[in-house]
């Protein structure tokens, strides 16, 4: 069973930067959708960014041009690097590998493997 870690969440003020880190200790992310989604209190968990074979990208509108997704084969790490964070962007970041559904899915259910988390938090 693949079991995902996430790291690199903190607090930060607005217009800082933070790249989180997804590793795996087992099945290699080569050729795995692998995707970030993140939780604020109340909110249900919403889409971020993905990542596909060979290296096609996809944001969701309210990260696009702000944050970029990438991964290490080697490493086996998926990265998300946050630039020009706002204080919406607070909330517990999560990395998941894509399993069923459309190669562009956006949706959480289509998603498993869900590490602990990491929290953002962005201070004004």
């Amino acid at each position: 069973q693949v079991q995902l870690v996430e790291s690199g969440g903190g607090l930060v003020q607005a217009g800082a930067s933070l790249r989180l880190s997804c590793t795996t200790s087992g099945r290699t992310f080569t050729l795995l959708s692998m995707g970030w989604f993140r939780q604020s209190p109340g909110k249900n968990r919403e889409f971020v960014a993905s990542i596909m074979w060979p290296g096609r990208t996809l944001y969701s509108d309210s990260v696009k041009g702000r944050f970029t997704i990438s991964r290490d084969s080697a490493k086996n790490a998926v990265y998300l690097e946050m630039n020009t964070l706002r204080v919406e962007d607070t909330a517990i970041y999560y990395c998941g590998r894509r399993v069923r559904g459309d190669l562009y899915s956006q949706r959480e259910a289509d998603f498993d493997s869900w590490g602990q988390g990491t929290q953002v938090t962005v201070s004004s």
